[in-house]
């Protein structure tokens, strides 16, 4: 009995003492408190950020090379989607640019607007800032193309008189609207590309007397390699340096006005004994570039190349697509890999759709000549009015401009402004084409620019919205365009 109440006791004290520690470990008592657990920090979320820049165009003008807001980062993420991979590894050519025609009807409706009007639009058009598309190569006729008011050349004489001095040749006939503007180009972009090319010679030189076809008189042609050494030189006392002339535009084309043929052995002749010998003899280091027409017929500039003496002399060919594959670039290149290729004209049509030509221009003119080795990508005309104008009598009436101005200040951007800024705002010259894969209908070019940025260009030519990723150095983002639609895609 003793014992039970000794163990009662115990338990009383134990009880009494868990109610003393209770009470001890509340602040109201005063005394010490225990350091309280800490609440665990949450682990922040990571920011993703932007890696990817993103231009869009789509085929229904809701969006016009406008950059997008999404953000596209780098991971490696599985998915089931096509993969576009670019290698900066294997490398192809380098670029000289992406432009236009700068035809005297360009210049002569650019040069009617207001004078600011004008500046804002030729710093847009040919600048390097954010707001400017940085066109970097321009194509100028010899004399009048067929979008002049009318035709002429440097040293038209009256009929029956020839000129074989050339005394009165003269660039007059230009010094009103495209050689100005040419300055105030080069005073925003002075390593602009110029390009030369001849729809006729003087008709005094010609077998039939006229502006329209016929040919080149073989007693005129050391006259006409001299026409072409005038010409450089007095652009030059100018301050416009001429990079590549080429012999003659479309030279199997002499319905147009101006024109005139010149065939392949002809213009091979005409490079070997006259036209290389007056550029060596004069210094001139302006390039020769052959052909000048259709991808139809790659063996025109083969069979010139293909001539030792006239080889030399070459820098390489030119190539419209009015006619033939773009392949042809590259059936050229592959049988003379030292020579270059170029792509120097394609017009959209004042009966075209944004759409359709868009997508095709995109595909066949930018993407495809890069992909075939071009040096570069132009455009046909830069500039024209509301009625498709100014063009000779004969001259093409349907050809839409990059830009349609109207009086002195209205300006309206058409499908080829938009072909050409997906490519010329992004990929400077110097940039240097890399691999890229074509995946279905996503056809596609990249290049590597000076700065080493990488640049890829894309258009989706099936009919469906596709998803699909670009894949760089074993990682990759997803993207999608919708039918039809081209992105440019930058990091």
């Amino acid at each position: 009995m003793k014992k039970i109440h000794q163990l009662t006791k115990l338990f009383f004290l134990i009880a009494l003492s868990s109610i003393h520690i209770s009470c001890s470990s509340s602040n109201e008592g005063g005394g010490d408190s225990p350091t309280p657990t800490p609440t665990p920090t949450p682990t922040p979320t990571p920011v993703v950020k932007n890696e990817v820049d993103f231009w869009l165009t789509k085929g229904n003008q809701t969006s016009l090379l406008q950059k997008q807001t999404g953000i596209l980062a780098f991971g490696n993420g599985v998915n089931i989607y096509p993969s576009i991979e670019v290698n900066e590894a294997q490398t192809y050519q380098t670029v000289d640019g992406f432009g236009f025609t700068l035809t005297g009807g360009s210049a002569q409706v650019i040069n009617q607007l207001a004078t600011q009007k004008k500046k804002d639009l030729l710093q847009e058009l040919f600048g390097s800032g954010d707001t400017s598309v940085g066109l970097s190569y321009l194509r100028i006729s010899i004399g009048a193309s067929d979008l002049n008011a009318t035709p002429f050349t440097y040293d038209d004489m009256p009929t029956g008189q020839t000129d074989v001095n050339l005394t009165n040749f003269s660039l007059t006939p230009d010094m009103g609207d495209v050689i100005p503007l040419l300055k105030e180009i080069l005073a925003i972009n002075p390593n602009i590309k110029i390009m030369g090319s001849p729809w006729s010679a003087p008709v005094w030189m010609k077998d039939n007397n006229s502006f329209m076809g016929g040919s080149l008189q073989p007693q005129y042609y050391e006259a006409y390699a001299q026409y072409f050494v005038k010409y450089i030189q007095k652009m030059k006392a100018e301050g416009i340096v001429i990079d590549a002339i080429t012999p003659q535009n479309e030279p199997l084309h002499g319905g147009n006005n101006p024109s005139m043929v010149m065939t392949a052995l002809q213009q091979a002749d005409f490079i070997k004994n006259n036209l290389g010998p007056a550029f060596k003899t004069a210094n001139i280091a302006t390039k020769i570039i052959t052909y000048d027409h259709n991808c139809d017929n790659p063996q025109y500039p083969i069979t010139i190349l293909k001539d030792a003496a006239a080889y030399p002399f070459v820098t390489g060919s030119a190539f419209h697509l009015y006619g033939g594959d773009i392949s042809a670039l590259s059936t050229v290149h592959n049988a003379y890999p030292d020579k270059d290729v170029y792509f120097t004209e394609q017009y959209t049509s004042s009966t075209g759709s944004f759409d359709g030509d868009l997508r095709w221009q995109v595909k066949n003119v930018i993407i495809g000549s890069m992909r075939n080795w071009s040096k570069n990508a132009l455009q046909w005309n830069l500039a024209n009015d509301g009625s498709f104008g100014p063009h000779t009598d004969g001259g093409c009436t349907v050809c839409k401009g990059a830009v349609t101005v109207s009086g002195t200040e209205s300006v309206v951007r058409n499908v080829g402004y938009y072909i050409a800024a997906h490519a010329s705002k992004f990929i400077p010259a110097g940039s240097v084409r890399i691999s890229s894969n074509i995946v279905g209908n996503l056809h596609n070019v990249a290049f590597k620019t000076p700065a080493g940025k990488k640049v890829l260009l894309v258009v989706n030519d099936s009919d469906v919205a596709t998803l699909f990723n670009i894949k760089y150095k074993g990682k990759w983002i997803t993207t999608s365009l919708e039918t039809g639609a081209v992105g440019t895609y930058t990091w």
